[in-house]
Protein backbone atom coordinates (compact mmCIF):
# COMPACT_ATOMS: atom_id res chain seq x y z
CA UNK A 1 0.00 0.00 0.00
CA UNK A 2 1.54 3.36 -0.67
CA UNK A 3 0.73 6.49 1.05
CA UNK A 4 -1.48 9.14 0.35
CA UNK A 5 1.23 11.65 0.96
CA UNK A 6 0.77 15.66 2.25
CA UNK A 7 3.91 16.76 1.02
CA UNK A 8 5.10 15.95 -2.23
CA UNK A 9 8.92 15.17 -1.38
CA UNK A 10 10.17 13.96 -4.91
CA UNK A 11 11.78 17.23 -5.03
CA UNK A 12 14.21 20.01 -2.52
CA UNK A 13 10.70 22.24 -2.37
CA UNK A 14 8.40 19.43 -1.19
CA UNK A 15 11.31 18.14 1.81
CA UNK A 16 12.07 21.99 2.80
CA UNK A 17 7.76 22.42 3.44
CA UNK A 18 8.48 19.17 5.20
CA UNK A 19 11.00 20.45 7.19
CA UNK A 20 9.12 24.00 7.53
CA UNK A 21 6.08 21.91 9.07
CA UNK A 22 7.75 20.42 11.59
CA UNK A 23 10.03 23.63 13.11
CA UNK A 24 6.67 25.52 13.09
CA UNK A 25 5.32 23.07 14.96
CA UNK A 26 7.85 22.20 17.51
CA UNK A 27 8.54 26.16 18.05
CA UNK A 28 4.68 26.48 18.38
CA UNK A 29 3.68 23.40 20.23
CA UNK A 30 6.65 21.24 21.10
CA UNK A 31 5.10 18.43 19.24
CA UNK A 32 4.49 17.57 15.67
CA UNK A 33 2.11 14.76 14.04
CA UNK A 34 2.22 14.04 10.20
CA UNK A 35 0.15 11.83 8.86
CA UNK A 36 1.40 10.06 5.32
CA UNK A 37 4.50 12.52 5.44
CA UNK A 38 7.02 10.56 4.44
CA UNK A 39 8.54 9.84 0.60
CA UNK A 40 7.99 6.29 -0.57
CA UNK A 41 11.60 5.60 -1.63
CA UNK A 42 12.56 5.90 2.35
CA UNK A 43 9.35 4.44 4.54
CA UNK A 44 8.57 1.66 1.91
CA UNK A 45 12.18 -0.21 1.91
CA UNK A 46 12.34 0.09 5.78
CA UNK A 47 8.82 -1.05 6.30
CA UNK A 48 10.08 -4.24 4.12
CA UNK A 49 13.25 -4.69 5.88
CA UNK A 50 11.33 -4.55 9.41
CA UNK A 51 9.29 -7.44 8.41
CA UNK A 52 11.84 -9.62 6.89
CA UNK A 53 14.15 -9.15 9.69
CA UNK A 54 12.08 -9.22 12.79
CA UNK A 55 13.14 -12.71 13.90
CA UNK A 56 16.38 -10.84 14.33
CA UNK A 57 14.93 -8.21 16.93
CA UNK A 58 15.97 -8.93 20.55
CA UNK A 59 14.12 -7.70 23.94
CA UNK A 60 13.96 -4.18 24.70
CA UNK A 61 15.03 -2.97 28.09
CA UNK A 62 14.54 -0.03 30.57
CA UNK A 63 16.82 1.92 32.47
CA UNK A 64 20.17 2.92 31.73
CA UNK A 65 24.02 1.69 32.45
CA UNK A 66 24.85 -0.76 34.73
CA UNK A 67 20.51 -0.18 35.83
CA UNK A 68 19.34 -1.67 32.31
CA UNK A 69 17.08 -4.42 32.50
CA UNK A 70 14.49 -6.31 31.02
CA UNK A 71 11.28 -5.93 32.28
CA UNK A 72 7.85 -7.16 30.65
CA UNK A 73 5.51 -4.72 32.87
CA UNK A 74 6.93 -1.67 31.36
CA UNK A 75 7.58 -2.70 27.79
CA UNK A 76 7.46 -5.76 25.64
CA UNK A 77 8.89 -4.69 22.43
CA UNK A 78 11.56 -6.02 20.15
CA UNK A 79 13.93 -3.46 18.78
CA UNK A 80 17.13 -3.38 16.23
CA UNK A 81 19.48 -0.56 16.04
CA UNK A 82 19.49 1.06 12.99
CA UNK A 83 23.52 1.40 11.60
CA UNK A 84 23.79 1.90 7.87
CA UNK A 85 23.94 -1.33 7.33
CA UNK A 86 21.23 -1.76 4.56
CA UNK A 87 20.61 1.15 1.81
CA UNK A 88 17.09 1.93 3.74
CA UNK A 89 18.82 2.30 6.43
CA UNK A 90 21.33 4.96 4.86
CA UNK A 91 18.63 6.69 3.17
CA UNK A 92 16.89 7.00 6.68
CA UNK A 93 19.67 8.01 8.39
CA UNK A 94 20.60 10.80 5.63
CA UNK A 95 17.04 12.09 6.04
CA UNK A 96 17.34 12.62 9.59
CA UNK A 97 20.92 14.35 9.15
CA UNK A 98 19.17 16.68 6.98
CA UNK A 99 16.51 17.62 9.39
CA UNK A 100 19.35 17.89 12.08
CA UNK A 101 21.05 20.52 9.96
CA UNK A 102 17.50 22.65 9.37
CA UNK A 103 16.58 22.36 12.86
CA UNK A 104 19.62 23.89 14.01
CA UNK A 105 19.66 26.43 11.65
CA UNK A 106 16.07 27.43 12.15
CA UNK A 107 15.79 26.59 15.98
CA UNK A 108 19.20 27.11 16.91
CA UNK A 109 18.98 23.60 19.03
CA UNK A 110 22.12 22.69 19.05
CA UNK A 111 21.49 18.83 18.20
CA UNK A 112 24.68 16.92 17.36
CA UNK A 113 24.03 13.38 16.43
CA UNK A 114 20.82 11.39 15.62
CA UNK A 115 20.12 7.58 16.83
CA UNK A 116 17.53 5.34 15.76
CA UNK A 117 16.28 1.37 15.98
CA UNK A 118 13.39 -0.45 14.70
CA UNK A 119 10.89 -2.02 17.02
CA UNK A 120 8.46 -4.63 16.51
CA UNK A 121 5.06 -4.98 19.11
CA UNK A 122 3.40 -8.41 18.80
CA UNK A 123 -0.27 -8.83 19.46
CA UNK A 124 -0.89 -7.78 23.30
CA UNK A 125 2.66 -5.60 23.53
CA UNK A 126 2.58 -2.15 24.41
CA UNK A 127 5.37 0.10 26.53
CA UNK A 128 3.78 2.05 30.11
CA UNK A 129 4.07 5.92 30.25
CA UNK A 130 7.68 7.28 30.26
CA UNK A 131 9.13 10.23 29.62
CA UNK A 132 12.58 9.57 26.96
CA UNK A 133 14.25 12.73 28.81
CA UNK A 134 14.29 13.63 32.32
CA UNK A 135 14.96 17.46 32.23
CA UNK A 136 18.55 18.37 33.02
CA UNK A 137 19.47 14.36 33.67
CA UNK A 138 19.68 13.13 29.45
CA UNK A 139 21.16 14.41 26.11
CA UNK A 140 18.31 13.33 24.19
CA UNK A 141 16.29 16.99 22.78
CA UNK A 142 13.98 15.72 20.47
CA UNK A 143 12.00 11.92 19.87
CA UNK A 144 10.89 10.73 16.45
CA UNK A 145 8.50 8.27 15.47
CA UNK A 146 8.15 6.67 12.10
CA UNK A 147 5.06 4.20 11.42
CA UNK A 148 5.93 1.22 9.14
CA UNK A 149 2.13 -0.04 8.57
CA UNK A 150 -0.27 -0.76 6.16
CA UNK A 151 -3.67 -0.92 6.38
CA UNK A 152 -3.88 0.01 10.00
CA UNK A 153 -7.91 0.09 10.84
CA UNK A 154 -8.26 1.93 14.63
CA UNK A 155 -9.71 -1.60 15.92
CA UNK A 156 -6.08 -2.66 15.48
CA UNK A 157 -4.72 -0.61 18.73
CA UNK A 158 -1.65 0.27 19.03
CA UNK A 159 -1.98 4.33 19.29
CA UNK A 160 1.07 6.35 20.57
CA UNK A 161 -1.27 8.26 23.34
CA UNK A 162 1.04 11.37 24.29
CA UNK A 163 0.25 13.46 27.29
CA UNK A 164 1.15 16.91 28.54
CA UNK A 165 3.57 18.02 31.61
CA UNK A 166 0.77 17.14 33.66
CA UNK A 167 -0.19 13.76 32.43
CA UNK A 168 -3.39 15.06 30.68
CA UNK A 169 -4.21 13.47 27.39
CA UNK A 170 -3.68 15.57 24.32
CA UNK A 171 -3.86 12.76 21.17
CA UNK A 172 -3.52 9.36 20.57
CA UNK A 173 -1.48 8.90 17.12
CA UNK A 174 -2.67 6.23 15.20
CA UNK A 175 0.27 3.82 13.72
CA UNK A 176 -0.17 4.40 9.99
CA UNK A 177 2.79 3.63 7.24
CA UNK A 178 4.90 7.01 6.91
CA UNK A 179 2.96 8.52 9.53
CA UNK A 180 5.97 10.86 11.54
CA UNK A 181 5.42 12.27 15.10
CA UNK A 182 8.22 14.22 16.84
CA UNK A 183 7.95 15.78 20.04
CA UNK A 184 10.56 17.13 23.05
CA UNK A 185 11.58 14.29 25.20
CA UNK A 186 11.85 16.32 28.20
CA UNK A 187 8.26 17.29 28.24
CA UNK A 188 6.31 14.81 26.73
CA UNK A 189 4.68 11.79 28.40
CA UNK A 190 3.62 9.33 25.91
CA UNK A 191 2.81 5.39 25.95
CA UNK A 192 2.16 2.79 23.14
CA UNK A 193 -1.40 0.74 24.14
CA UNK A 194 -1.59 -2.36 23.56
CA UNK A 195 -1.65 -3.97 19.23
CA UNK A 196 -4.06 -6.18 17.95
CA UNK A 197 -1.11 -7.49 14.98
CA UNK A 198 1.92 -7.14 14.57
CA UNK A 199 3.16 -3.14 14.88
CA UNK A 200 6.34 -1.86 13.28
CA UNK A 201 7.87 1.49 13.77
CA UNK A 202 10.99 3.17 14.02
CA UNK A 203 11.86 5.12 17.15
CA UNK A 204 14.90 7.89 17.54
CA UNK A 205 16.42 10.96 18.97
CA UNK A 206 18.00 13.77 18.41
CA UNK A 207 21.32 14.58 21.20
CA UNK A 208 23.04 17.34 22.35
CA UNK A 209 26.95 16.35 22.37
CA UNK A 210 27.28 15.20 26.02
CA UNK A 211 30.91 14.70 28.09
CA UNK A 212 30.72 11.68 30.92
CA UNK A 213 33.76 11.10 32.41
CA UNK A 214 36.07 12.88 30.17
CA UNK A 215 34.59 11.49 26.87
CA UNK A 216 32.57 13.40 24.50
CA UNK A 217 29.46 11.06 22.45
CA UNK A 218 30.58 9.90 19.31
CA UNK A 219 28.40 10.60 16.58
CA UNK A 220 26.84 7.64 15.80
Amino acid sequence: MVAEHFFDTSDGGGEDLLFSRIAESIELNGYCILPASMPDDVVLPLAQQARTRAQQFYDARVGRGTDITKNQFVRRDKIAWIDGETSAEQRWMAWAERLRVYLNRRLLLGLFSYESHFAHYQSGDFYRKHLDAFKGEANRVLSTVLYLNSGWHLDDGGELAIFDAEDNPITKVTPLLGTLVIFLSEEFPHEVLPAKRDRFSIAGWFRLNQSSYGRVDPQS
